[in-house]
């Protein structure tokens, strides 16, 4: 695992300590579930490769090496949160906790709730560390009664890493973003975590 998926998998770790006061659970069914779990996000097929206690990460087919990957698709859920304002203190504190890992924030935007769907929330940041630089796009929605984080990851490494992601980002950042927040089908806490209420 590089030093900065390691910054972001220890915040996001934190924010799940904080958000349930202080307690991480134990791991969900000790991994993943038997049967492969799968998502589709932007027409790609992601492959549950890593679970532990609310955080779930997926990598596409040729990206299994967890320490090589460079899109990756995490789910966190959080059992303590199951209304719009619990939400919203969790999209914050992370927020802040990506403020204080120096991350730059690139943009933040939240949707209002409706009479048909509670308020939503998006964080999107770029963590550079030397070599490598990832861009991270976070959403944070309710999903079957439960505070859920879907955070689409993509990564680069080399001396030019920063200036590619620049590029990247002018050409693909929008793209992601719309597929971000228009993606329905979301394995739910219950399939990732069944041993868990």
């Amino acid at each position: 695992m590089s030093s900065l998926r390691g910054l972001i998998r220890s915040a996001a770790l934190m924010m799940m300590a904080g958000t349930m006061g202080g307690a991480i659970a134990v791991p969900a069914a000790g991994g993943p579930p038997a049967s492969p779990v799968t998502l589709t996000f932007a027409g790609q097929t992601y492959l549950l490769r890593w679970s532990l206690n609310h955080q779930h990460e997926f990598t596409p087919p040729g990206q299994d090496d967890l320490s090589r990957w460079r899109d990756m698709v995490t789910i966190n859920t959080y059992p303590g949160v199951s209304d719009g304002e619990g939400l919203a203190q969790v999209a914050n504190r992370v927020l802040d906790n990506y403020r204080r890992n120096r991350a730059m924030v690139l943009r933040t935007s939240s949707i209002p709730r409706t009479a048909q769907q509670p308020a939503e929330h998006l964080i999107v940041a770029l963590f550079s560390v030397r070599d490598s630089s990832e861009a991270v796009f976070a959403r944070w929605r309710l999903a079957d009664g439960r505070g859920t984080a879907v955070v689409y990851s993509h990564r680069l490494q080399g001396p030019e890493a920063a200036a590619a992601m620049a590029a990247w980002l002018k050409t693909q950042g929008t793209a992601v973003e719309r597929s971000l927040m228009s993606l329905r089908e979301v394995p739910s806490h219950r399939l990732l975590e069944p041993t868990i209420p």
